[in-house]
């Protein structure tokens, strides 16, 4: 079936819908759904939302055409009207999220490891940056940071998950960013 074809029939089962035939809305739901899960996985991919936001924007579309199918005109082909749906509830997923970008730490990981100190007083502002972090972030952050110690290693060693101590570690160095800024140098 093409797709204009296959927008007939769903534009007469909403019709008859409307009309108030229940079985012809349920085979409506039934057919559509899965046009509704390839639209909304195919924008969320175009988009950058997590591929696991398309079935809960499949179901906001489906309440949606619920709540709002007396609306749809009955002259107008319904395949537009269903895809302005799926974007609008995509856009209203990507509004709830936020638009701070989103890196896995994994993907910068290798840019999180200290370069070779040259000399002993970097080492030592390093250790005095260190002891404004509470235990186990001060742990970490020694580890990795400043031993070369990869996640897994860390994590065994002190008994956390590799989750666990890459949150931990990226609040670390968010809290030590925050207060070097704050802390007047010489360099500056």
């Amino acid at each position: 079936m093409d797709g204009s074809a296959r927008d007939q029939q769903w534009s007469e089962w909403m019709r008859l819908a409307l009309a108030g035939d229940g079985a012809a809305y349920r085979r409506f739901l039934s057919e559509v759904t899965p046009h509704l899960r390839m639209l909304a996985q195919r924008r969320c991919r175009a988009f950058g939302a997590p591929a696991g936001e398309a079935e809960d924007i499949v179901q906001e579309v489906l309440l949606a055409v619920h709540l709002k199918r007396g609306t749809w005109d009955p002259a107008r082909p319904i395949g537009p009207w269903l895809s302005a749906i799926v974007r609008n509830k995509l856009i209203d997923s990507l509004r709830r999220r936020g638009r701070e970008p989103t890196t896995p730490i994994e993907d910068v990981m290798e840019t999180l490891e200290a370069a070779p100190v040259a000399d002993g007083t970097e080492r030592l502002d390093a250790l005095q940056m260190l002891g404004h972090l509470r235990d186990p972030q001060r742990d970490i952050v020694r580890s990795i940071s400043l031993e070369g110690a990869g996640v897994r290693e860390t994590a065994a060693r002190l008994k956390m998950t590799e989750g666990a101590v890459r949150v931990a570690l990226h609040r670390a160095l968010k809290t030590l960013a925050k207060i070097y800024r704050s802390e007047p140098h010489e360099d500056r």
